[in-house]
């Protein structure tokens, strides 16, 4: 599988994941300028702002460990402007789901609160 088939395939599953656990999915690939969020859901409680990283093993590491510092401070400032646009006051997360292909079998791990925000 191509990394760019790979991707769309781990925001879908990563999405999917979400609304099978009771996340109504507001956006996805949400686009502001530069920055951009994978998936962005929401629950009773909190707006989740979720950062999907697909790969095709873990021979390199798990998939989360790839969310580098820069990437965690672009999504802080997304999910900034997102709420100003949109009016939601509802609290903030930060998730991660991972997702790794084994052929044509693809596991998915979902790291809520993987962050925390420095406002």
């Amino acid at each position: 599988m191509e990394k760019d088939e790979l991707g769309k395939k781990g925001e879908q599953l990563a999405a999917d994941f979400l609304r099978n656990n009771g996340y109504t999915v507001l956006s996805r690939n949400w686009q502001c300028g530069h920055l951009e969020v994978d998936v962005i859901a929401e629950n009773s409680e909190f707006v989740v702002f979720c950062e999907v990283k697909a790969r095709s093993s873990t021979v390199m590491g798990n998939p989360e460990e790839f969310v580098t510092a820069q990437k965690q401070k672009n999504l802080i400032r997304a999910a900034s402007r997102y709420l100003q646009m949109t009016g939601k006051t509802k609290e903030v997360r930060f998730d991660i789901i991972s997702v790794v292909a084994n052929g044509e079998k693809f596991t998915v791990s979902h790291m809520p609160r993987a962050f925390e925000p420095q406002w």
